[in-house]
């Protein structure tokens, strides 16, 4: 029988869990989050009880890993944390709250937040643009929310309009949007497409323009019944948006507009580190682990306004 993921040390011990997450932000060693002093740094085991405590002779202060990351003054300890970023790392359309106040034992409000602050680490800054020579880009726009017979009798507000853009075979962004016009995709287009790319969308008018930039532009007819001719086709970036419909229709249920950025950083990172392209769930975990330092997130900002949802 194979060993199961959740039976490694750092799931249950402390100090594992403690020496797991340094291996992964300290790659180099012991690092002062205020100053950057590498060197001149000093453990403090024996001197606190507080583990993993460092002090920086330059600037004389004390800290340890989590200073400067999203577990910073968590009293969750961190083995919880990691079981936390499992669950949710490995979980193909997420895992409620609920669940997670439930698997873990900790409150319903320390389960909201502490999703929250994992779905921060989980969020990547993009630097370079997607796609290339050779490469293909798909576009594409949906809208997130309550479900309605006619978009056109339903209340404003509910549905939250979302545009992404995936290379076949390779990675995904998503961003919300505030409404889906041109004038607000094209930006994001150029940023995060390469313009040697071969770029497909369908035929709305939105992409008309900005895919006279790039190296091929493919379109399939979808009013027509049209969905693949040849190498033209989104059926990737669908595919996407099925599995974030999945997810937040049948797992959270409801996701606030303030929210919905955070959830998307969750269904990208999933996605773009997914087992194809070679990812498994514990190399999911570490890169999760890498992502949390400089992402400070207190409890003040991520509930903004309302209470917590119960099944988000």
């Amino acid at each position: 029988m194979a060993k199961s993921i959740l039976s490694a040390d750092h799931f249950h011990d402390e100090a594992a869990a403690l020496a797991f997450v340094e291996a992964r932000i300290w790659p180099n060693g012991p690092t002062c989050p205020r100053c950057g002093e590498r060197n001149r740094i000093g453990r403090l085991n024996g001197k606190t009880t507080k583990l993993g405590m460092c002090k920086c002779y330059v600037c004389r202060k004390p800290f340890t890993a989590t200073n400067g990351t999203v577990m910073e003054s968590s009293h969750i300890p961190l083995h919880i944390w990691l079981q936390a970023m499992h669950l949710l790392c490995s979980s193909k359309r997420g895992i409620s709250t609920q669940q997670l106040h439930r698997t873990l034992g900790v409150t319903l409000k320390s389960a909201w937040f502490l999703s929250h602050r994992i779905r921060e680490a989980m969020k990547v800054l993009h630097v370079d643009p997607m796609g290339g020579a050779g490469m293909t880009v798909e576009g594409d726009e949906t809208f997130i929310g309550r479900k309605s017979t006619s978009r056109a009798f339903e209340p404003p507000g509910l549905k939250q309009a979302v545009f992404a853009l995936v290379q076949r075979g390779g990675s995904v962004r998503s961003f919300h949007v505030p409404n889906v016009t041109a004038a607000n995709l094209r930006p994001i287009i150029v940023k995060h497409a390469h313009a040697d790319s071969r770029f497909q969308s369908d035929e709305s008018p939105l992409y008309g323009t900005v895919g006279t930039l790039y190296a091929y532009h493919g379109v399939t007819n979808h009013s027509s019944k049209e969905y693949v001719r040849d190498d033209d086709y989104t059926n990737t970036i669908e595919g996407y948006f099925s599995i974030v419909k999945r997810g937040i229709y049948g797992v959270y249920q409801h996701v606030s507009e303030a929210h919905l950025k955070r959830y998307l950083a969750e269904f990208d990172f999933r996605y773009s580190n997914r087992a194809k392209l070679g990812v498994d769930d514990s190399a999911r975990v570490s890169l999760a682990v890498s992502g949390i330092v400089g992402k400070r997130l207190t409890y003040r900002t991520t509930r903004g306004r309302g209470p917590i949802p119960a099944s988000s």
